[in-house]
């Protein structure tokens, strides 16, 4: 990415300058810009400005509020290579990956917000009453780095559409493209502090938001760890908190599975070098097809090229830091230690790849749903796959999980799928490969989080309702 400046909530940031925070590029472990890591007194000073602008942007006619957030559209669209080359350098998406679904998924999340805030009634009847959906105040959105556009519009779209007014704290190791979308919004022309951007860590910025007695609301995405902390923090002012967390997703694919049902799984676990909270991590396989699809698996994944991310083609990129990286191996050495079978891959960067976080797709056959592999949320391109005999085994090893984001179920019986989908703890399930669309609900249960993302439960997630009697309209 070019040296250039940065519209951060009323100032500039020059990334080529010596700041608090390096950004590093996974695929050559150099640093790709710097930034000002923020404070608490900077978020402090962001969320006034958020209070002080709330009154005006609440009151905003919803056709003003469409016409700022179709012009962001517009925007965005238009600045597709620079996102997806900032994306690509902050978080080390293949350049290809970056440009298509990683760019795509903020672009139709922006466009049915839109759609749905076009279509919401903010004043319904019921009889001689009326319900009022208003906004619930200040929004803070603490965003990850995996999926750094979807996660970051999936907020700041329907808190802006609500009349919300909105600080956001994106990951501090994947900042870049955070701070392109902040310059659009700049450039649409949304009034003065109805967006805020801080720069910052959780124990700095992220907690001072998580407990500032004028936010009202807290959003964030990321770790199971890190949603207990938020939690406990925000308990004291009894502010809204939405958490979209952790996941260990099971695939359960039975013995009448259509025919690419196990390579695609494999590919769904190591899509974004495994780093999304609901890839289907756990392969749960009747035992009757378990053989043919761990050797599947392992070809599949002897198959997968893995390379930097600038470069062109289809293939996984780095895993996001040298902590990360060391993490995953420590899991995979966990996996072997337990006893569970290496099919494919294992310790270490694959051999064509000197430098980088790169980790190898790894395959474990035979494991147990007590192993550490089995129970623990790896975030890399590590599959563990698991037999079972009947239907109640396989729901019962499924749902065997302090987790709940997405499942998956693969048989042709369409009348076990409807059985197996009803049964399994979680807040989505995918059914044949066939994927939600963008005017469904994203989000978990458990460990998994506990709120709603997305079309119109991602607006009323901003949204308070208020009861009126009728007299006033009678």
């Amino acid at each position: 990415m070019d040296h250039r400046q940065f519209y951060i909530g009323g100032a500039w940031c020059d990334p080529s300058q010596p700041g608090d925070c390096a950004v590093i590029d996974p695929s050559t472990e150099e640093v790709c810009a710097t930034i000002s890591l923020g404070s608490a007194a900077d978020a402090d000073r962001a969320v006034a400005a958020a209070r002080a602008a709330f009154d005006d942007w609440s009151q905003t006619p919803v056709d003003t509020r469409a016409a700022l957030l179709g012009k962001l559209y517009e925007l965005y669209l238009a600045r597709r290579a620079d996102i997806a080359r900032a994306i690509s350098l902050e978080m080390g998406a293949p350049i290809d990956f970056a440009a298509a679904d990683q760019f795509d998924s903020g672009a139709v999340h922006l466009a049915e917000t839109l759609r749905v805030l076009r279509d919401f009634a903010f004043e319904q009847a019921r009889g001689k009453d009326r319900l009022l959906y208003q906004p619930i105040g200040v929004a803070a959105l603490i965003t990850p780095w995996n999926w750094p556009m979807n996660q970051v519009v999936l907020k700041v779209a329907p808190a802006l559409a609500a009349g919300c007014t909105v600080v956001l704290k994106p990951s501090e190791i994947a900042p870049l493209s955070a701070m392109l979308l902040a310059e659009l919004i700049h450039e649409a022309g949304f009034p003065a502090g109805v967006f805020n951007l801080v720069n910052g860590d959780g124990p700095g910025v992220g907690a001072r938001l998580s407990s500032h007695p004028d936010v009202d609301m807290v959003s964030f995405t990321g770790s199971t760890r890190a949603g207990v902390l938020i939690s406990k923090a925000a308990a004291d002012t009894i502010k809204r908190v939405s958490l979209e967390l952790g996941g260990k997703g099971a695939n359960i694919v039975f013995e009448d599975a259509p025919a690419n049902a196990v390579a695609d799984g494999v590919l769904g676990c190591f899509l974004n070098t495994g780093q999304s909270c609901d890839a289907p991590t756990r392969m749960l396989v009747q035992r009757s097809i378990y053989d043919q699809a761990v050797e599947t698996a392992r070809q599949v994944a002897e198959d997968q090229k893995v390379g930097p991310a600038h470069e062109t083609g289809d293939h996984i990129g780095p895993l996001i830091s040298a902590a990360h990286w060391t993490k995953v191996q420590g899991l995979i050495r966990a996996g072997l230690d337990e006893g569970a079978r290496l099919v494919a891959g294992g310790e270490g960067r694959p051999a064509h790849l000197e430098r980088g976080y790169f980790a190898k797709p790894t395959v474990f056959a035979d494991v147990t749903n007590t192993m550490t592999v089995a129970r623990e949320e790896i975030f890399g391109p590590v599959l563990v796959m698991i037999p079972f005999d009947t239907e109640e085994e396989a729901i019962a090893i499924a749902n065997h999980t302090p987790y709940g984001l997405g499942n998956y179920v693969q048989t042709q019986d369409l009348a076990r799928a409807r059985r197996v989908a009803r049964r399994l703890r979680s807040g989505m399930v995918t059914v044949n490969g066939d994927y939600l669309g963008v005017d469904m609900p994203f989000g978990g249960v458990r460990q998994s989080g506990n709120g709603r993302e997305g079309s119109r439960w991602g607006l009323e997630d901003y949204l308070e309702v208020k009861a009126v009697s009728g007299s006033p309209w009678a």
